[in-house]
């Protein structure tokens, strides 16, 4: 179990009961200290959440994470499919957890990280739960690795790429309105379109 922005140390000591083994990533170093030696079975990694080295095994993370810094933190998470995340739980601002758990509008990271995790918006909650409150209120959103795969793996920075374009220009590259397309929609013309530019009998290159 990961929690990036460790803080304090109030939800780690919740995962430290609920999990054999907790990493605690904290940039700031006199909070990162207090976090030290408090509980057993967690390892306090003194990083930026933005650019920490993930686990190298299956991993999950939990946790409330700055707000100043959330897209980073989702970008270094769920950019590349290699990185074994198998859930995040996250507790951002609610209009983050919203934009990211509708699928329509689309964005380009939400339809690129969708292809290999499913999103959803847990809960709401309110801006008095948290000491001191925010401006807004938060909520809970969760990630979830897909048992199979929008796009396979070694096409991600292809998948990228042709998202972005996509984006760009329009219903010239995906015969639609970008925006309106779900993920699902997005990766079946990805896929169709490197399939047609392929010579028949050839295997699927490489991103």
């Amino acid at each position: 179990m990961v929690d990036l922005g460790a803080g304090t140390g109030r939800l780690t000591a919740e995962l430290a009961r609920a999990a054999r083994r907790v990493v605690a990533v904290e940039l700031d170093p006199r909070l990162a200290e207090r976090l030290r030696g408090r509980w057993p079975n967690v390892e306090v990694a003194e990083a930026d959440a933005r650019a920490v080295e993930l686990p190298s095994e299956t991993f999950r993370v939990v946790a409330n994470l700055p707000f100043h810094g959330t897209n980073e933190i989702l970008r270094h998470l769920l950019d590349d499919p290699r990185v074994p995340l198998a859930r995040a739980d996250l507790v951002v601002q609610w209009g983050v957890a919203m934009k990211r758990a509708l699928p329509w509008p689309s964005t380009v990271n939400g339809v690129v990280w969708s292809a290999w995790h499913t999103t959803r918006a847990d809960r709401r909650l309110p801006r008095t739960a948290f000491e001191p409150p925010p401006s807004v209120d938060a909520g809970v959103l969760v990630f979830e690795r897909r048992p199979q795969p929008l796009v396979p793996e070694e096409l991600a920075r292809g998948y990228r790429r042709f998202v972005a374009r996509g984006f760009r220009l329009g219903p010239r590259i995906v015969r639609a309105e970008p925006r309106r397309l779900d993920p699902h929609e997005w990766a079946q013309r990805y896929l169709a379109a490197t399939a047609s530019a392929r010579p028949s009998g050839s295997r699927p290159p490489c991103a």
